[in-house]
Order: C-alpha cells, then structure tokens, then sequence
C-alpha cells in the first residue's frame, strides 16, 4: 500500500502538473472502483483543479464547485501519468482523468479491487471520511506519545492505525521498529519512556529519509516504482536475508493478508516470534530463538561422489 513518503512523491509531480489544469473528462472502467452517486461522477468534469492535499492515505482533489475528488489507492492501487486520452490499461485498469496536459491513470494489479474514488461535495462531506490520525512529521513528542498509549496495542498495530497515525502503513512500520530496536508485538503500555522516544525518533527519520530518497528518484518526473518492497530496507519484505545491522537472518510473523518483518538480534533479544499459522503446525516444536531455528535446519548433504570414468 502507497504510504506517506510514496503518497507525498505523487503529490510533488501532481502538484506541479494539475493544480490549476482542467479536469477535462472521467473515464471509468471498473464500475465497483466508484463508491458514491451523489453528486455525480460527471459533476466533477470541467472542473479546474484548484488545490491538492492528502488526508491519511488518501489524496485529494479540490475541485471548482466546493467538490472533491477523494481516491485511496488501498493496497495495490497506483497512479500512471500518461499523453492526454491514453487507453485505460487492460485488466489493471480502473480509470482515467483527463487533464488539459496529460491524463492520469488509476490501475490496481490485483483481483480484489479495493481502490475507491469518492466525489463529495462540500467541506462537511470530506470531514466524515476523516480517521484523525496524527501527521508524524508534524507531531511533537508528547503528542506522539499520546498517541502510541491511547490504547493497549502492540506497537506494530498502533502505528498502522489510521485512528492514531496518518500515513504509516505495513512497510514502514517494519522499518521504524527496526530503527528503533523494538519489537513489533510490544504492548504499548509496557513500553518505556525510552523506547518510546526512541520509536518517535524513528518515525520521523524513516519517514524523511525515505520522503528525501524516493524524490532522488524521481528526479522530478513522476514517480513510476511506488512499491511496498524496496531492496535498500532494512526489514521489510527481506525475510531470510542478512540483518544490514548484525547480519541475523531477517524473521517473519504473518497475520491476515501482512506480515510483519523483525531482527531478532535487533528487536527481541534473540527470541522468535511465533507465526500463528506454523504455530499451529509445530505446536510446540516451534523455535524460541534464532538459534533454535538454525539448529533445526538440515545439513547440508555432501556433493556425491563423481563417477570414475
């Protein structure tokens, strides 16, 4: 799922090339990607753009008209940016905006079509899709604080709520935990005055350093590669690769449809966290710690013997 740093690197290209443009025309090709009626999707056509923002993991559109333009991308939604009248693209295709200067793609590579466009009309309408989450980069450490210990969840699960925290999602909850040296499954209110600041510090440095990379990257074009799996993380999505720290073989949970990537050595005092699908399987044959884990991998068999010829 585009998160924070991704949804601001589409907001930097976006700002730049429909502020002020007309939208021209909306195309849509899958019907269950448009979640209201009322106004009408047509209502938002001729419209100039005259601001854009983002809201959690949200982007937004302000149109002419007090109307609003609200897509989440969900989990495998992305932007194209595209000549003016492109052709939607085949199965990944949702929709098209058509802009005076060019004309912007929605697809999702998935089956389960989870994006969603909303046009609302009025400031009233776009506050109830609201969460409240608090904006991280904006956030002090005691408002960060009292978000983190509002309830008693693990850390993990705490981060990722839009409720509590705007714009962190899967990934990049792995990575600030890494950065921070806490567990993912940590109850909030056990944590430390410490760790607590060490996960604020976190948040902000992840977050900017990722902001700061992904716009390198771009190079002031539009982002092409929004992905939830980059190669220069430290954790996330490298289960069974090399700790960039200690070296300890990234360790996974799984849960629903995430996953949570860890360090043992790093996070939790080299103890395995258990998976509750293998958990079931193994009982109690699952590993507690790295070591265990390791122990219980084969041997290697010795390469057999060349025949003599």
């Amino acid at each position: 799922m585009p998160e924070l740093p991704d949804l601001t690197v589409y907001m930097d290209f976006l700002q730049s090339h429909i502020v002020g443009h007309t939208l021209e025309r909306i195309r849509v090709a899958s019907p269950f990607v448009l979640r209201t009626a009322d106004p009408p999707l047509a209502a938002a056509e001729n419209k100039r753009v005259v601001g854009l923002r983002r809201s959690g993991k949200r982007l937004i559109f302000e149109l002419e008209g007090d109307l609003y333009l609200m897509i989440h991308l969900m989990i495998a939604g992305r932007f194209r940016w595209k000549e003016r009248g492109a052709a939607i693209t085949g199965k990944i295709g949702l929709a098209a905006f058509d802009f005076s200067n060019g004309t912007l793609l929605l697809t999702e590579a998935s089956q389960k079509k989870r994006a969603a466009i909303h046009l609302l009309c009025g400031a009233a309408a776009l506050a109830d899709f609201d969460r409240g989450g608090l904006e991280p980069l904006d956030a002090n450490l005691d408002q960060f604080r009292s978000r983190l210990l509002a309830g008693n969840h693990t850390v993990k699960r705490a981060l990722t709520d839009p409720d509590l925290f705007a714009g962190i999602g899967n990934a990049y909850s792995d990575e600030i935990l890494h950065r921070a040296k806490v567990s993912p499954v940590k109850l909030t209110h056990s944590m430390t005055d410490g760790e607590v600041e060490r996960v604020f510090t976190a948040t902000r440095e992840v977050l900017t350093e990722w902001i700061a990379r992904l716009r390198t990257e771009a190079k002031g074009g539009f982002p092409e590669k929004v992905t939830a799996f980059r190669k220069d993380m430290a954790v996330h999505g490298r289960y069974g690769m090399p700790c960039p720290v200690c070296g300890t073989p990234v360790q996974r949970i799984v849960h629903a449809e995430n996953e949570s990537n860890y360090c043992p050595t790093c996070q939790t005092g080299g103890r395995l966290l258990a998976d509750r699908a293998l958990s079931r399987l193994l009982k109690q044959d699952w590993p507690r710690t790295i070591e265990e884990l390791e122990a219980r991998r084969p041997a290697a068999r010795p390469a057999a013997p060349r025949p003599h010829r």
